[in-house]
Protein backbone atom coordinates (compact mmCIF):
# COMPACT_ATOMS: atom_id res chain seq x y z
CA UNK A 1 0.00 0.00 0.00
CA UNK A 2 1.48 3.75 -0.98
CA UNK A 3 1.79 5.75 2.24
CA UNK A 4 0.24 9.20 1.08
CA UNK A 5 1.39 11.58 4.32
CA UNK A 6 -1.74 12.95 4.49
CA UNK A 7 -3.86 10.06 4.23
CA UNK A 8 -1.81 8.30 7.14
CA UNK A 9 -2.21 11.97 9.39
CA UNK A 10 -5.98 11.88 8.48
CA UNK A 11 -6.77 7.75 9.47
CA UNK A 12 -4.62 8.22 12.71
CA UNK A 13 -6.94 11.40 13.76
CA UNK A 14 -10.07 9.35 13.45
CA UNK A 15 -8.81 6.18 14.83
CA UNK A 16 -8.81 8.46 17.98
CA UNK A 17 -12.53 8.56 18.13
CA UNK A 18 -14.39 6.05 20.25
CA UNK A 19 -15.33 3.34 18.80
CA UNK A 20 -12.98 3.60 15.56
CA UNK A 21 -9.82 1.88 14.46
CA UNK A 22 -7.19 2.32 11.72
CA UNK A 23 -9.67 -0.13 9.59
CA UNK A 24 -12.87 1.72 10.30
CA UNK A 25 -10.64 5.27 9.80
CA UNK A 26 -9.92 3.80 6.36
CA UNK A 27 -13.25 2.83 5.27
CA UNK A 28 -14.27 6.65 6.11
CA UNK A 29 -11.59 8.31 4.86
CA UNK A 30 -11.41 6.36 1.46
CA UNK A 31 -15.39 6.89 1.01
CA UNK A 32 -14.82 11.05 1.86
CA UNK A 33 -12.24 11.13 -0.91
CA UNK A 34 -14.94 8.83 -3.62
CA UNK A 35 -17.59 11.49 -2.65
CA UNK A 36 -15.65 14.93 -2.11
CA UNK A 37 -18.71 17.23 -3.03
CA UNK A 38 -21.09 15.41 -1.58
CA UNK A 39 -19.87 13.89 1.23
CA UNK A 40 -16.22 15.94 1.89
CA UNK A 41 -17.09 19.44 1.22
CA UNK A 42 -20.09 19.10 3.57
CA UNK A 43 -18.17 17.43 6.01
CA UNK A 44 -14.92 19.92 6.14
CA UNK A 45 -17.45 23.04 6.79
CA UNK A 46 -19.74 21.70 9.43
CA UNK A 47 -16.68 20.85 11.15
CA UNK A 48 -15.23 24.20 10.34
CA UNK A 49 -18.70 25.46 11.54
CA UNK A 50 -18.93 23.99 15.06
CA UNK A 51 -15.05 24.31 15.34
CA UNK A 52 -15.56 28.25 15.22
CA UNK A 53 -18.74 29.21 16.86
CA UNK A 54 -19.89 25.49 19.37
CA UNK A 55 -17.91 26.09 23.30
CA UNK A 56 -19.56 24.70 26.59
CA UNK A 57 -20.82 27.51 28.66
CA UNK A 58 -18.79 27.89 31.25
CA UNK A 59 -22.22 28.29 33.79
CA UNK A 60 -23.56 25.10 33.56
CA UNK A 61 -21.35 23.35 30.79
CA UNK A 62 -24.08 22.40 28.22
CA UNK A 63 -22.74 23.24 24.28
CA UNK A 64 -23.78 27.18 23.15
CA UNK A 65 -22.95 28.66 20.00
CA UNK A 66 -20.67 31.51 20.67
CA UNK A 67 -22.74 34.20 18.93
CA UNK A 68 -25.66 33.39 21.68
CA UNK A 69 -26.33 33.11 25.16
CA UNK A 70 -26.49 29.48 26.77
CA UNK A 71 -29.84 27.59 25.61
CA UNK A 72 -28.89 24.80 26.61
CA UNK A 73 -32.35 22.44 27.41
CA UNK A 74 -32.77 22.76 30.79
CA UNK A 75 -29.92 24.59 31.63
CA UNK A 76 -28.95 28.21 31.97
CA UNK A 77 -31.99 30.12 29.31
CA UNK A 78 -34.14 27.59 29.96
CA UNK A 79 -36.11 29.12 32.56
CA UNK A 80 -39.27 29.94 31.01
CA UNK A 81 -40.23 27.04 33.90
CA UNK A 82 -39.14 27.25 37.24
CA UNK A 83 -37.79 23.30 38.59
CA UNK A 84 -36.74 22.34 41.97
CA UNK A 85 -34.30 20.21 40.85
CA UNK A 86 -30.86 19.65 38.97
CA UNK A 87 -29.09 16.83 37.52
CA UNK A 88 -25.70 16.93 37.74
CA UNK A 89 -23.74 14.42 34.93
CA UNK A 90 -20.31 13.88 34.14
CA UNK A 91 -20.35 14.90 30.19
CA UNK A 92 -22.82 16.36 27.71
CA UNK A 93 -23.14 12.35 26.63
CA UNK A 94 -25.06 12.14 30.26
CA UNK A 95 -27.00 14.20 29.62
CA UNK A 96 -28.75 13.30 26.28
CA UNK A 97 -28.59 9.74 27.96
CA UNK A 98 -31.42 11.04 30.65
CA UNK A 99 -33.10 13.45 28.30
CA UNK A 100 -33.61 10.61 25.88
CA UNK A 101 -35.73 8.76 28.72
CA UNK A 102 -38.09 11.37 29.16
CA UNK A 103 -38.16 10.53 32.83
CA UNK A 104 -35.92 13.39 34.52
CA UNK A 105 -38.24 16.54 34.49
CA UNK A 106 -35.49 19.58 35.63
CA UNK A 107 -32.19 21.07 35.13
CA UNK A 108 -29.28 19.70 34.19
CA UNK A 109 -25.65 20.78 35.46
CA UNK A 110 -22.49 19.36 33.37
CA UNK A 111 -19.11 19.34 35.21
CA UNK A 112 -17.31 18.61 32.37
CA UNK A 113 -15.14 15.15 33.65
CA UNK A 114 -14.51 14.05 37.42
CA UNK A 115 -12.47 14.33 40.12
CA UNK A 116 -9.19 12.66 39.12
CA UNK A 117 -6.76 11.26 41.67
CA UNK A 118 -3.73 11.94 39.96
CA UNK A 119 -4.74 15.53 38.91
CA UNK A 120 -6.92 18.02 40.73
CA UNK A 121 -9.59 18.62 38.25
CA UNK A 122 -11.60 20.53 40.55
CA UNK A 123 -11.04 24.11 39.30
CA UNK A 124 -11.79 22.49 35.79
CA UNK A 125 -14.96 21.18 36.81
CA UNK A 126 -17.79 23.73 36.92
CA UNK A 127 -18.55 22.82 40.94
CA UNK A 128 -18.41 26.18 42.25
CA UNK A 129 -20.97 27.30 39.26
CA UNK A 130 -23.05 24.41 40.52
CA UNK A 131 -23.28 25.98 43.87
CA UNK A 132 -24.15 29.15 42.47
CA UNK A 133 -26.74 27.76 40.35
CA UNK A 134 -28.62 25.59 43.52
CA UNK A 135 -28.10 29.17 46.11
CA UNK A 136 -29.75 31.50 42.94
CA UNK A 137 -32.25 29.27 41.55
CA UNK A 138 -33.66 28.09 45.00
CA UNK A 139 -32.63 24.41 43.90
CA UNK A 140 -34.57 21.84 46.60
CA UNK A 141 -32.98 19.06 45.21
CA UNK A 142 -29.24 17.73 43.56
CA UNK A 143 -29.54 14.41 41.96
CA UNK A 144 -26.25 13.52 41.32
CA UNK A 145 -25.61 10.82 38.18
CA UNK A 146 -21.84 10.36 38.19
CA UNK A 147 -20.59 7.41 37.17
CA UNK A 148 -20.35 4.52 39.77
CA UNK A 149 -16.26 4.64 38.60
CA UNK A 150 -13.87 5.60 41.67
CA UNK A 151 -13.33 9.10 39.72
CA UNK A 152 -17.57 9.34 39.62
CA UNK A 153 -17.63 8.69 43.06
CA UNK A 154 -15.16 10.78 44.50
CA UNK A 155 -16.72 13.45 42.49
CA UNK A 156 -20.17 12.75 44.21
CA UNK A 157 -18.60 12.85 47.31
CA UNK A 158 -16.89 15.86 46.59
CA UNK A 159 -20.06 17.95 45.30
CA UNK A 160 -22.06 16.34 48.14
CA UNK A 161 -19.39 18.10 51.40
CA UNK A 162 -19.63 20.99 49.01
CA UNK A 163 -23.69 21.34 49.06
CA UNK A 164 -23.92 20.90 52.75
CA UNK A 165 -23.91 24.40 53.25
CA UNK A 166 -27.26 24.79 51.13
CA UNK A 167 -30.39 23.96 52.32
CA UNK A 168 -30.49 21.76 48.89
CA UNK A 169 -31.33 17.25 49.40
CA UNK A 170 -28.57 15.60 47.50
CA UNK A 171 -29.69 12.27 45.97
CA UNK A 172 -28.32 9.70 44.14
CA UNK A 173 -28.99 7.71 41.15
CA UNK A 174 -29.38 3.81 41.85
Amino acid sequence: MMEIKEIQELIKAISKFPGLGPKSAKRIILNLINNKDELMKPTINALVNVYKNISRCNYCGALKSSKDECKGFSNCSYLQKKFSKICVVETIADQWSIESTNVFSGYFHILGGTISGSVDKTKRLLIDSLLDRVKKQNIEEVILATSATVEGQTTAYYIEETLKKTNAKVSKLA
